[in-house]
């Protein structure tokens, strides 16, 4: 029997799957790491935390399966996207990566867009120029920190990275690429005239594959610290969202995914790189070669409810402890007994700021309608709620763009929770469904992996092969037509409050 890996390196920790070739999941493993915020709105990770991750957990899944190492054919890297790490010759990190949901580089995005010019940026990268991109980030150490920048030769993403340990191979793929702001998504190819125009060398870009193509190779360094056989292919692998949509079957016309983690993504698969006219939407290349995705963007998803969590919930974290349960559970238990709407208690999500439909580094998050009734079951399902209206608003714009949506599949934590889900599909109106398979980015890209040693023939082949969907959540038509009208105050308060988000940010930065 043949076995894959597959390795996601996210934001909260790094989660490792072994899987044999129809996907069953031999086993699995978790490492978590610390994320610095330094200053409001910054948020930054040590690459050497992640390298430790991956070690650990490999070496986890090996021991905890049984598996001869000769028998994993394949490694599959996914990561967050967007991240900066800055490597010396020697591959040594010289500083924190800066991380996706980082807002500091507004001056250098809009620097950037002038340079180039906002049409032309379009035309090369498909997409403008956000703060969560990696190109600002880069423009960003050359300004504020030069002593590193004048020692920085490669630039490279949390996954590649992690690959360079593996391998020696400085290297990446197209669907991480596509998130940097220097990736002409077309063509499938670096921006060299974006480069060239913003003064970053084009050297210091790793060489680009597609996410099925072999990479890399373990080396016998990193064998030693992992358990992997020296000589095991590395494939390309995939941003965690375009390995997230792999690992869902997101593979043709008319399914997308609603996935909610840290972030929340509203994922759909496209034939051609269609480009929203109003740019709200994000236009990647998919992890699927010759294939593109369109995809809307929160920051701050189950991260939202993770912030509730730990800001609110310290009675529900002590029951749960003795009762051996997820304190999530506890929270939406409470929450599934306050009515729809929340009795007007609105949650704006925008804890590091947004980008999905509005790509704002100043906002903030707010709770609104607060009245003397408010208790903390009806905030944690404002909070629940408010995620899920910033999801129906991706939905929406892939409506207007004529966008087939003929099943959503649901993942992520919010896909956990029954009544989340229950929310989601009453908000947006469409049914959505779960597969047999819960383990996102891993999964997809330990498929990718076996595309890649020659298991399956192609991505579609192996989607095939291991996902089925398994269960279905209809909306309910009463409810829908309650949250239209939530939805709409919703989004009419972002419109009431940016101005003053832009003026909390100038007061912040004046302190």
């Amino acid at each position: 029997m043949h076995y894959l890996a597959g390795v996601d390196i996210g934001t909260s920790g790094t989660k490792t799957i072994l899987v044999d070739e129809v996907g069953n999941v031999a086993a699995r493993a978790m490492a978590e790491y610390p994320l610095y915020s330094p200053r409001p709105q910054w948020s930054e990770q040590d690459p050497n935390d992640w390298w430790a991750a991956v070690c650990t957990t490999l070496k986890a899944v090996i021991a905890s399966s049984g598996v001869n190492p000769a028998d994993i054919v394949g490694v599959g890297l996914s990561g967050q996207m967007h991240g900066s790490v800055f490597v010396d010759g020697d591959g040594a990190v010289l500083r924190r990566a800066l991380l996706w949901n980082d807002q500091r580089t507004q001056a250098e995005c809009d620097w950037i867009t002038n340079t180039v010019g906002k049409e032309r940026v379009v035309e090369l990268i498909s997409n403008p120029v956000l703060t969560g991109f990696t190109a600002g980030k880069i423009i960003w150490l050359r300004n504020h920190e030069p002593e590193v920048y004048a020692k920085v030769k490669k630039v490279l993403l949390p996954k590649d990275f992690v690959r360079l340990r593996l391998t020696g191979e400085y290297a990446t793929e197209v669907s991480d690429a596509s998130g940097t702001a220097l990736f002409n998504v077309k063509k499938r190819a670096w921006a060299d005239e974006m480069l060239d125009a913003i003064g970053i060398p084009r050297s210091w870009m790793p060489a680009c594959y597609e996410s099925p193509e072999i990479s890399g190779r373990i080396s016998a360094s990193a064998a030693a610290v992992t358990g992997l056989a020296p000589g095991t292919p590395v494939v390309g692998g995939g941003g965690d969202q375009a390995a997230g949509a792999v690992g869902n079957g997101i593979v043709s016309t008319g399914i997308v995914s609603s996935t909610v983690g840290t972030s929340g993504v509203v994922f759909a698969f496209s034939d051609s790189p269609i480009v929203d006219p109003q740019l709200r939407l994000h236009t990647f290349c998919h992890a699927v070669p010759g294939k593109w995705h369109l995809m809307g963007v929160m920051l701050s998803a189950g991260g939202s409810l993770q912030w509730y969590r730990d800001a609110f919930c310290q009675p529900e974290k002590v029951v749960s402890g003795a009762l051996g349960r997820d304190p999530y559970e506890l929270i939406c238990e409470e929450a599934a007994g306050v009515p729809v709407g929340s009795e007007g208690c609105i949650f704006l999500p925008y804890l590091t700021g947004e980008r999905t439909p509005y790509p704002d580094a100043n906002a903030r998050g707010v709770l609104f309608g607060i009245t003397r009734r408010t208790d903390r079951a009806q905030t944690a399902r404002a909070v629940l709620e408010g995620v899920a209206y910033g999801m129906a608003d991706s939905f929406k714009i892939m409506e207007e763009m004529n966008l087939p949506i003929q099943q959503v599949r649901a993942s992520g934590g919010g896909a956990r929770s029954p009544l989340w889900r229950s929310i989601q599909a009453d908000i947006t109106g469409y049914d959505h469904v779960t597969i047999n398979v819960d383990e996102g980015p891993a999964l997809g890209v330990a498929l990718l992996a076996g595309v890649g040693a020659g298991v399956y023939s192609s991505v579609e082949a192996a989607c095939e092969t291991v996902i089925r969907v398994k269960d279905n959540c209809a909306p309910n038509a009463q409810n829908h037509h309650l949250y239209q009208g939530y939805h709409a105050l919703y989004q009419r308060l972002y419109a009431h409050l940016k101005s003053d988000f832009e003026e909390t940010t100038r007061l912040v930065q004046a302190e």
